[in-house]
């Protein structure tokens, strides 16, 4: 039996943290911090974090959509990060930690513009949404050292304090989606 697979990049800020989340979905395959949407070839951590390449932080997610959908995928994605505070999320300042959705073909994207709408209609985000939505463009893997990090250093303090509840938040409010 063949699984399907779709992928899709999400930035929301550290890419350690949103991978601490991604990592326990039940139906994702595999997740991969990494780089997109920006200009530099073969882009660097220390590139990237100058703002100057363009690429934002993200996660590379490859799922099962027979076992998780986009939609549901997002409804998480929203739940842990800010989708309001442009470049920015908390203390992490820069362009490489906006948010956005990175799709690879145009049913994604109707899906991620179809769930931002409802976010907006719903009133449940007092400033406005300012998630990018692009195709996935320029997408690099992020040096090893950055590949599972929360997994590998659940003690480091940027994990416990940022990370760690990210996770929690995840656990208590998608306990259906949750890998057992």
């Amino acid at each position: 039996m063949t699984t399907i697979t779709a992928t899709v990049a999400l930035g929301g800020g550290c890419f350690w943290c949103t991978e601490a989340v991604f990592v326990q979905v039940r139906g994702v395959l595999d997740v991969e911090s990494g780089y997109s949407n920006g200009h530099l070839h073969r882009p660097t951590y220390d590139a990237v974090c100058t703002g100057a390449t363009g690429h934002n932080e993200v996660v590379k997610l490859i799922y099962s959509p027979e076992i998780v959908s986009l939609h549901e995928l997002l409804e998480v994605f929203f739940l842990i990060h800010d989708p309001t505070t442009l470049n920015r999320q908390g203390n992490d300042i820069g362009t490489q930690y906006r948010s956005g959705i990175y799709f690879e073909d145009s049913q994604q994207q109707i899906t991620a513009m179809a769930v931002i709408e409802e976010l907006r209609s719903s009133g449940v985000y007092q400033r406005p949404i300012v998630t990018e939505v692009l195709p996935l463009q320029n997408y690099w893997p992020a040096e090893n050292y950055h590949q599972d990090f929360f997994e590998r250093n659940p003690s480091q303090g940027y994990c416990l304090a940022v990370a760690a509840p990210k996770v929690q938040k995840f656990r208590k409010t998608f306990a259906r989606l949750q890998k057992t």
